[in-house]
């Protein structure tokens, strides 16, 4: 049987921890390294919902994309969403194991390098490295499509590969699209890199209505939404460890936990 700590050695020789961002908390949450495992469900929040769908698929360990313990707690009351993960976590003897902006910040096994792929994405390079030289880990991906599609054609792919029923975007600027930057999750920062980059197109999530001006005509946003951009991360985190690990059953989480509705 594999033991937690060899779980998170792989994980981490993919994703170092000492990738994630200061203010993040990947890796091991919550539960004993040396635990066997029984079984891991992998998903993108680690919410009460997920903790019990693992206990019902006999999985002792859930690997999420975003930690669910992100903030520092001072007490644990059932009240609270994140509290009641927790507990339920230690109730069931349930692992949390969170990889997050380590995973968001490295080019072909990360979160960006997905997205690329889902789309069809070539030629990609990050987008902001963290230091110049070293080109595979940073902020963001800038990729190209072999030959400049339709700006509709476009959105329409993006709609259709990430379930979206309309999307948010500035002002149309080019009526082909060749060269396209991205950034799973939160990724208004990157805005000026894109531009830099001398993409046509930024996609990415969490703008906020300031935020979108920043495009200043140079570049068109397309806001898909944080979970719709992320959502891939569980498939690919389920391929990685299924591939190389066989002494135990994986499974991608059947619970929707996008808190976001649209009507």
């Amino acid at each position: 049987m594999s033991k937690i700590h060899e779980l998170c050695s792989f994980l981490e020789q993919i994703a170092p921890l000492e990738l994630q961002e200061s203010y993040d908390n990947a890796g091991l949450i919550y539960g004993s390294p040396n635990d066997e495992i029984t079984g891991v469900l992998f998903s993108l929040d680690a919410t009460e919902e997920v903790v019990n769908e693992a206990k019902s698929l006999g999985c002792n360990v859930v690997v999420s994309h975003h930690p669910i313990i992100f903030r520092g707690l001072k007490k644990i009351s059932p009240s609270y969403y994140v509290d009641r993960s927790i507990i339920s976590a230690i109730r069931n003897e349930i692992a949390l194991y969170a990889i997050h902006t380590n995973l968001d910040n490295i080019l072909h096994q990360g979160v960006n390098g997905k997205i690329a792929q889902v789309l069809g994405l070539e030629q990609i390079k990050i987008l902001a490295p963290k230091h110049p030289d070293n080109p595979v880990e940073g902020a963001g991906i800038v990729g190209r499509f072999a030959q400049a599609i339709e700006l509709d054609e476009v959105l329409d792919l993006i709609k259709a590969k990430f379930n979206m029923p309309y999307l948010r975007h500035t002002r149309r600027l080019k009526d082909k699209i060749q060269t396209v930057a991205l950034c799973g999750g939160s990724g208004s920062f990157l805005v000026p890199q894109a531009i830099r980059s001398g993409a046509d197109l930024y996609l990415s999530a969490d703008f906020k209505y300031h935020e979108f001006f920043e495009a200043n005509d140079k570049i068109m946003i397309v806001d898909i939404g944080h979970y719709e951009s992320e959502f891939y991360t569980i498939q690919h985190l389920f391929e990685l460890v299924s591939q190389n690990f066989r002494t135990f059953a994986t499974h991608c989480t059947k619970t929707i936990t996008n808190p976001v509705q649209y009507y």
